[in-house]
């Protein structure tokens, strides 16, 4: 029997039940690619990382949903930087090696920060604005943009939306899920948005309420409670719509999921793109094969 040591996290988490749940195994050395497969549906989180040896950065992350490997994830590489920071004792700055490319991460003040491993790529939904309003449920009139492919390690479909009441009031309509876009890994993800309108004391950064849906392998639609790699393809977003830089920006998602999600967008003048957010470790075992 092999023993592998893993954590359980709470990334992009305030409170112990917040933000999303993430394991990260400690060592992968010796699991094959369909082990490390298999153990992701094992847990069934939206992601399950692995850690390995790098000679091109601190450590090498290799990151799995239950049904395939994706090239980068967002709170996956902030759960992991964690565990690495304290597995490998590495300073406050780190860098992980992923299929995407190096991602250079940060603490300051319990916030780990990573930045975007590519520069934004971004480009028109080939299905029609009104198709994907339906998909929705939602109307055109609840669109304050057009829906835009975003790439800033993973490809996502991204949709301005003009007020919390339509964020809150979409629905993805299952009769409709075969016209769902798919990204160049053939998943079908959607990242609504909305600016809150609201103006806020002594507010630093720009408020922003997001909500993340994708479709199941096995069927149907499931929520994502934080999303990173979203929230870092919004700072592509910002930059496409020619925004003011640099901008931050307060992302709050998960909240009708019970599991409220605080993410920190910062798109600096160079047009680095930078996401944050806090760590809670919540558990630990060790699984034997």
């Amino acid at each position: 029997m092999r023993s592998y040591p893993f954590r359980i996290f709470n990334v992009f988490a305030e409170s112990t039940f917040g933000g999303n749940p993430l394991c990260v195994f400690e060592h992968a050395d010796g699991l094959s690619d369909a082990e490390m497969q298999a153990l992701a549906l094992q847990f069934n989180l939206s992601e399950t990382c692995f850690i390995l040896p790098s000679d091109k950065a601190t450590a090498r992350m290799r990151i799995f949903t239950p049904d395939t490997e994706m090239a980068f994830a967002g709170h996956p590489s902030l759960g992991t930087a964690q565990l690495v920071q304290e597995l490998y004792k590495a300073p406050a700055h780190l860098t992980l090696e992923c299929k995407a490319g190096i991602v250079p991460l940060q603490l300051h003040e319990n916030v780990w920060t990573f930045a975007a491993p590519q520069a934004p790529k971004v480009s028109a939904c080939e299905t029609d604005s009104a198709q994907i309003a339906r998909i929705l449920g939602l109307d055109m009139k609840d669109f304050s943009g057009e829906p835009l492919w975003v790439n800033t390690g993973s490809d996502q479909l991204l949709v301005p939306l003009v007020d919390e009441d339509a964020l809150y009031r979409a629905k993805l309509n299952s009769a409709l899920l075969d016209g769902w876009p798919k990204n160049s890994l053939g998943r079908k993800t959607v990242y609504l948005f909305t600016f809150d309108q609201i103006r806020r004391a002594n507010a630093t950064r720009v408020q922003v309420k997001a909500r993340y849906f994708f479709a199941r392998p096995g069927g149907g639609v499931g929520e994502d409670p934080a999303t990173g790699s979203a929230c870092a393809n919004l700072g592509g977003w910002w930059i496409a719509q020619k925004r003011n830089v640099p901008a931050s920006l307060h992302i709050n998602q998960g909240g009708q999921m019970q599991r409220p999600s605080h993410l920190y967008l910062d798109i600096l003048e160079d047009m680095t793109i930078k996401v944050g957010g806090k760590v809670q470790e919540i558990g630990r075992g060790v699984i034997q094969i």
